[in-house]
């Protein structure tokens, strides 16, 4: 029996808050005459989640304005745009955070922060009902009978987040399409798809063109459209025709390669991906396994001492690089996005730096689900390496090159080149721009990162980073126990600015002097979110934080179990006067996720972090090194 004294409310349910609540069935007709849609197989999908319900549901029209941001480059992606009428047009380089109108997350302010400090509600995981369910009476609002009458109104009345975010539009948006900076996008064409289903940031800013008409696909939505093995292939031959070239600019090493290089490379690239997308599963499994069982469990890329056929470019996800020692293996780096694996082998192999061609020194293998870039020996000796700053080079592939026939003979050639140019020149004034530019030059070179991977010192401390998968944490909560007093202001601080409820306990692993604390890392391949099937988890589009709307959170608890971490869990929640919210059908409590929250919303940024009177414990990421070898050199 339930309390006497209780609230009942609906549960929410999967599509009790779809993603354009004013979509009506007239609409969704509208969209399955219209390819890619029309050429889908209807009896692919479950009946509880037909084709039509995923329209209805888990999409949402938009008609733009010319010139209007669609998405910003950086903001992590949640959806994926299809482009059903006009165009839109891609913006091919960088734009300033000014221009594309970034600011600060508005924080409370220190009043608005003691104020609720010093009125505590008194009720433990106490809730508003309109935070409980969704505002079902925002369903009922009749629709309009076809997109063409209802295009000005949705632009309007887009639900959720679209009505509280300011318009912004491009400026000079006509004067870079004029000077050949985008890249137009027509009906039939998606984009940000790659980015919502890796979880990632988008890789360019999209903008609207002439009457511009677009449907948007939440993630949800978007899996169940990839049930569709049509669909599916057609993803991936859009990105390989229009976002490869972009992400091969991205990353650092190919930067120079010109564009017609650049061409070949695309045609002759293979994408491949490794483990599962879901890897919080198996995860689950071989944590209870040795590090060398681990090891061998994991999906191998690439073995130690086989001939290196490709140049291995990390797309998403984390491999571990690894060494025989012994009858095991010793992790001595892992890879990130944008990192490359192979560059040495190839550089001595094709450069004749080694005698001979020079087999892998190290395996690579899948740390829980990988994504790469393959791009063939031949092809980068030809296309690529010739383009390559020796700086960015490992040591023994950059001196291999430097004594290389090609880059001799390049090197004369410029010698020549710039001696006729001194010759037309003051010689004095030439050659002190030329020493002043070429210092500064060098500089810059000096200060890039390290493509081939990151590691720590001592090896112990990867080792144990890699083993629990702790470098998928952005904001890893980490203590230093030799100043850690056990005084747990930590805690208190965060049950203070959670109404009483800490969203973590001073519990975790530990390795030497650290304890690696089970809080919420907002990671940067956030597992929990796969499974969430309202979308309730969701990236913070300006931080990358991982999110929960309560609203609808049906309580499923898929996200916490899907946690790897163990970082979210389940509560039964209550209004503020202390009585049990209960499911009006069958009477049991209603149940939210709740986590670590990073105190987004507090002047002073985590609360935990703050409230440490001995500096013992930080936020940091662990996904790059520097961060803690950094936080760990001024403790010594």
């Amino acid at each position: 029996m339930p309390p006497v004294d209780s609230v009942t409310v609906h549960r929410p349910r999967r599509w009790d808050e779809p993603m354009d609540p004013h979509m009506t069935d007239a609409d969704v007709d509208w969209l399955l005459a219209r390819m890619p849609f029309a050429g889908l197989d209807a009896s692919q999908f479950p009946k509880s989640i037909p084709l039509d319900g995923v329209l209805k549901n888990d999409c949402r029209l938009h008609r733009f304005s010319p010139g209007q941001v669609i998405v910003r480059e950086g903001d992590y992606a949640n959806s994926a745009f299809l482009v059903l009428e006009g165009n839109a047009e891609l913006i091919t380089r960088p734009l300033p955070p000014d221009v594309l109108g970034r600011r600060e997350v508005e924080k409370r302010s220190w009043p608005e922060a003691l104020w609720q400090f010093l009125r505590p509600s008194g009720v433990r995981e106490a809730r508003n009902p309109e935070d409980v369910t969704p505002d079902v009476e925002l369903h009922d609002r009749p629709g309009t009978d076809h997109l063409s009458a209802a295009s000005s109104d949705k632009s309007n009345h887009s639900a959720g987040e679209a009505e509280t975010q300011p318009t912004l539009f491009l400026q000079d948006f006509g004067g870079l399409v004029r000077a050949g900076q985008t890249a137009r996008l027509v009906a039939g064409e998606l984009f940000g798809e790659v980015a919502t289903m890796l979880r990632g940031p988008h890789g360019a800013t999209v903008v609207a063109g002439e009457n511009a008409t677009l449907l948007e696909i939440r993630l949800q939505g978007l899996k169940m459209l990839q049930r569709d093995t049509a669909f599916a292939e057609r993803m991936e031959e859009h990105y390989r025709e229009h976002w490869l070239a972009i992400h091969l600019k991205e990353i650092p090493l190919l930067r120079f390669v010109p564009e017609s290089n650049l061409r070949n490379v695309v045609e002759h690239t293979q994408l491949r991906s490794f483990g599962r997308l879901q890897w919080n599963a198996d995860y689950s499994k071989t944590r209870k396994l040795s590090p060398a069982e681990q090891i061998e469990s994991e999906p191998i890329v690439a073995r130690e001492g086989h001939h290196v056929t490709d140049l291995i470019i990390v797309r998403s996800g984390f491999g571990r690089v690894c060494q025989n020692y012994g009858s095991a293996q010793r992790t001595t780096a892992y890879l990130g996005k944008g990192h490359v694996f192979g560059l040495e082998e190839i550089t001595l192999s094709v450069t004749g730096g080694n005698g001979s061609p020079m087999p892998l020194q190290h395996s690579l293998r899948a740390v829980g689900f990988l994504d790469t870039l393959h791009i063939p020996v031949e092809c980068f000796a030809r296309e690529v390496l010739p383009h390559i700053r020796r700086s960015e080079l490992p040591p023994n592939a950059a001196e291999a090159m430097l004594h290389s026939p090609s880059t001799v003979e390049s090197r004369e050639r410029r010698a020549l080149k710039r001696a006729r140019s001194d010759s037309e020149s003051v010689s004095s004034v030439s050659g002190n721009e030329e020493a002043s530019g070429t210092n500064v030059q060098a500089k810059a070179w000096d200060d890039l990162p390290s493509p081939t991977g990151t590691s720590f010192e001592p090896t112990g401390l990867l080792e144990f980073i890699v083993q629990n998968r702790y470098n998928n944490g952005r904001q890893a909560m980490i203590i230093d126990l030799h100043r850690c007093t056990r005084c747990d202001d930590c805690v208190k601080a965060c049950a203070d600015v959670h109404d009483g409820n800490p969203r973590f306990a001073r519990i975790g692993n530990h390795h030497e002097r650290l304890q690696f604390v089970e809080a919420c890392m907002h990671c940067t391949d956030p597992v929990c979110m796969i499974g969430c099937p309202t979308g309730a988890l969701h990236r913070d589009e300006a931080t990358g934080l991982v999110r929960i709307s309560e609203n609808i959170c049906i309580g499923c608890g898929v996200c916490a179990k899907g946690c790897p971490y163990d970082n979210i869990e389940m509560v039964a929640v209550s209004d503020p006067k202390g009585r049990p919210f209960l499911d009006v059908k069958s009477k049991q409590p209603i149940t939210k996720a709740t986590k670590c929250d990073m105190c987004s919303g507090l002047p002073s940024g985590p609360a935990c972090a703050a409230a440490c009177p001995h500096d013992a414990l930080v936020r940091i990421d662990l996904s790059e090194s520097p961060p803690l070898e950094d936080w760990l050199r001024r403790r010594t």
